[in-house]
C-alpha cells in the first residue's frame, strides 16, 4: 500500500482549487478502509508534514471511515509523517440513525481495524448527534463533503 497509519493526505476540493488535509489514523489489515481526521482551512498547495504538526484531532472538521481509492489512484497525495503517536488519534465512537424507525445507535469499531464493528448500542438522539456519522464514504464523497464543509455549507 502506498500509505500507512500516521501519513497525512492532501485531498483535492471539488469545483475549486485547493486542498483539505487529512490524517490517516487507522488502516484495515488488508487496506481498502481507512479512518481519517480531516482539517481546513483550504490550502492552495500540498503541504509539507512539518506544516501540519499543530493539527490535533479535536480540531478536525470531519472524522470518517472511508475507502482508500483516492490514495490508490493518486488523487489524494500522500504526505508522509515522521511523528506518529497512535494514542493521540483514537478510533472514535460513531453515531447512526436508522432511516425508517429513527432509532439511534452508538457504534464502536476495533481500535486496530476500521472495518470491524465491535458493538452497537442504542443511544439518545442528542448523544448520537454529537458523534461522527457512522458511514463508509467513498473518496469522492469525502471530497464533496469536505468542499461543502469548508465553504460553510453544512450537510
Amino acid at each position: 500500500m502506498p500509505y500507512k497509519a500516521g501519513d497525512w493526505v492532501a485531498v483535492p476540493l471539488r469545483g475549486e482549487p485547493g486542498f483539505a488535509v487529512g490524517k490517516i489514523a487507522r488502516v484495515a489489515p488488508r487496506g481498502k478502509i481507512i479512518l481519517c481526521y480531516f482539517f481546513g482551512p483550504p490550502l492552495s498547495r500540498v503541504p509539507r508534514a512539518e506544516d501540519l504538526t499543530a493539527l490535533l484531532p479535536s480540531r478536525a472538521v470531519l472524522v470518517a471511515r472511508c475507502g482508500d481509492l483516492g490514495v490508490l489512484n493518486g488523487g489524494w497525495i500522500v504526505v508522509e509523517s515522521s511523528l506518529w503517536i497512535p494514542d493521540q488519534w483514537r478510533m472514535p465512537t460513531f453515531g447512526r440513525k436508522e432511516p425508517i424507525l429513527g432509532t439511534t445507535f452508538k457504534v464502536t469499531y476495533a481500535e486496530d481495524d476500521p472495518s470491524r464493528t465491535l458493538k452497537e448500542r442504542r443511544a439518545s438522539p442528542t448523544v448520537v448527534a454529537k458523534l461522527p456519522e457512522d458511514a463508509l464514504f467513498g473518496s469522492g464523497a469525502v471530497e464533496i463533503r469536505l468542499t461543502k464543509i469548508l465553504r460553510g455549507v453544512v450537510t
